[in-house]
């Protein structure tokens, strides 16, 4: 009996963790939506819908660049260095700048 007993009690405690640890990644889930939400809003208030749009297709082929590119307009625009809303052809040239360079590859055949 006292076996049980402490088998039920271990079972609770596990219980418990699992429970606090559910709580702590929903938390934390919430939290990452919450300031993705964040960025996406400040995001649409300095970049043209075009302009978004190639951000979104840059973040399909290259996740880091597009995910640095964004951090940094969001840095400039609450620091207040953005004057103006950004269009297509500013992103492409800031993109230009960061971008890796594309390789030409030339097959010969013989």
């Amino acid at each position: 009996m006292e076996d049980e007993e402490e088998l039920e009690e271990l079972r609770k405690k596990k219980l418990e963790e699992l429970q606090i640890r559910q709580q702590q990644q929903m938390a934390e889930e919430a939290q990452a939506a919450q300031i993705e939400a964040q960025k996406q809003s400040i995001l649409r208030q300095i970049l043209t819908p075009e302009a978004r749009e190639r951000l979104g297709r840059i973040q399909l082929a290259y996740p880091d660049v597009a995910e640095n590119v964004s951090n940094q307009l969001i840095m400039l625009a609450q620091s207040g260095r953005v004057q103006s809303v950004i269009d297509d052809n500013t992103l492409r040239q800031i993109l230009r700048k960061i971008l890796p360079k594309k390789r030409e590859i030339k097959i010969e055949r013989r």
